[in-house]
């Protein structure tokens, strides 16, 4: 008798695995399509625009769209104050989406003279990623400038900090109230740093270029000491290992090691 129902119930195992089976497919389809069709807000023209009117919070409103039609070239609501006092390239009618690449690609008034202090002045080295950490230092960070020379007393490679604590006032064409929204994205790198410097720091770094290479070193943006007494790397130093040894220690002491949210053990604030 149990052997005749075997089949039966066999039959109704794999009936219902095919079911739930199919069942997940339809929802994970259904998952799919409705993804695409969530909505978010985007930024639009409440009005129709002229082309080259400069654009007014007045011009503009908030409208939801599905997630799908959404890339990285539509302004969204937190952007929106970057395109206002904009000029727009291209007519705009009322509902129209706003995109990065309908208004101009820098601000006509930015101009790097207003970014520099008085008394001050401006000065751009050449940054390469291996002479400007990475490329990661922004406009508006504090740096040291580090000069590898040859002594010619000595005829050894010498290391020596020039200038600390400068102010980066632009990454190539890039200030700090620059939008780099309107900036396309092959024109965010850089290969060149506008520092702001006293006029005779400003000769000493023009030195420096003709007969070394300068490399740049990042600040903390709280952090404003400056080393008083400032010592030499040199080939001896460097071999010796004495001048690291001290360091070494003195790095101990100075630098916060951060693991899983905690100090390590034995690391003291700075």
């Amino acid at each position: 008798m149990l052997k005749g129902k075997t089949p039966l119930v066999v039959a109704l195992v794999l009936g219902l695995l095919a079911g739930v089976i199919a069942y997940s497919a339809i929802k994970k389809k259904e998952a799919d399509v409705r993804r695409g069709w969530n909505l978010v807000p985007v930024v639009v023209a409440a009005q129709d625009v002229p082309e080259g009117t400069v654009i007014t919070f007045e011009m503009i409103s908030q409208r939801s769209v599905p997630e799908q039609f959404v890339t990285s070239s539509v302004v969204r609501p937190d952007s929106a104050s970057y395109v206002v006092n904009q000029k727009v390239l291209v007519a705009l009618q009322a509902g129209d989406p706003l995109l990065w690449s309908q208004f101009e690609t820098t601000k006509a008034a930015e101009r790097l003279s207003s970014k520099v202090q008085k008394k001050a002045r401006a000065i751009t080295i050449e940054a390469k990623n291996t002479t400007s950490v990475g490329g990661w230092i922004r406009p508006n960070d504090k740096v040291d400038v580090i000069g590898t020379f040859r002594d010619p007393q000595t005829d050894e490679s010498v290391a020596v900090t020039l200038l600390q604590n400068v102010i980066v006032v632009a990454t190539g064409k890039i200030t700090g109230t620059t939008n780099v929204n309107l900036i396309p994205e092959n024109q965010r790198d850089y290969n060149n740093i506008s520092l702001m410097v006293l006029p005779e720091e400003a000769e000493i770094l023009v030195l420096a270029t003709e007969l070394g290479q300068l490399t740049l070193t990042l600040r903390n943006e709280d952090d404003v000491d400056l080393i008083e007494e400032r010592g030499r790397a040199t080939i001896s130093t460097l071999l010796s290992g004495e001048r690291t040894r001290v360091l070494e220690q003195k790095r101990r002491e100075i630098i916060q090691i951060i693991k899983g949210g905690e100090k390590a053990a034995g690391a003291t604030a700075p």
